[in-house]
């Protein structure tokens, strides 16, 4: 069985790339290069995943509509 996971990717200040799954609250990773972003955000997922099924919680999916930057001058 396959499912989806929305992953939202940022880059920090000092440069580090940092994943999060909207979907699984608190799943997220960093790493350098999105290869090895990709890598380790599959590896938290799967983790996530473990954690929620030993304490039979259910996943509650959130609908990705779009990604928006607003600019203001501050």
């Amino acid at each position: 069985m396959f499912n989806k996971f929305t992953v939202l990717i940022e880059k920090d200040e000092d440069g580090m790339l940092i994943a999060k799954v909207p979907d699984l609250p608190g799943c997220h990773t960093q790493a350098k290069t999105i290869p090895e972003l990709l890598k380790r955000i599959k590896e938290a997922i799967e983790l996530c995943l473990e954690v929620k099924k030993l304490h039979h919680e259910k996943i509650s999916p959130v609908e990705f509509v779009g990604v928006q930057q607003i600019e203001l001058r501050v």
